[in-house]
């Protein structure tokens, strides 16, 4: 049976990713209204260029402070594993599907709340893994939470 997908569902959902190197993977790729709650990130070293090599997950997305598009908005970054290292990152957070229309930051004003909330542009925020090098190998597993507000 098919996964509704329509206005007003919120399905759990997983990604799996194998061999994620210096190339930015997509993890999430926000759909506009739509609410994506991340439950876990699991990282798992399976091969290393150097010992000191390292892996992050960032946000490009609506920087509020400045009022700027498609900025990194690092979750962790620089997190250095040894090779069969495993790491759980499973602090709930949520982030919008697209970004607001543009406004000068700061947020100040409950309209500038709302309009990050309206996901009115045509902007996709995207949730991205990368390492240090070519020659990286992790294994990244994401659960989240996907809720279509359409």
């Amino acid at each position: 049976m098919a996964i509704a997908r329509g206005a007003g569902t919120e399905i759990i959902r997983s990604i799996h990713l194998e061999n994620v190197n210096d190339t930015a993977r997509q993890l999430i790729y926000g759909a506009q209204h739509h609410v994506y709650t991340v439950l876990s990130i699991i990282v798992q070293c399976q091969g290393l260029n150097a010992a000191t090599d390292n892996i992050g997950v960032r946000l490009i997305g609506y920087d509020s402070v400045d009022g700027t598009t498609a900025q990194d908005i690092f979750l962790f970054n620089n997190l250095v594993l040894a090779v069969g290292e495993t790491f759980v990152f499973n602090d709930k957070f949520s982030f919008n599907g697209h970004e607001p229309t543009d406004f000068t930051g700061p947020v100040d004003s409950v309209a500038k709340q709302d309009a990050i909330a309206d996901q009115g542009s045509s902007v996709a925020q995207v949730l991205y893994a990368g390492a240090t090098h070519a020659s990286d190998n992790y294994d990244i597993w994401v659960t989240f939470i996907d809720q279509n507000n359409e």
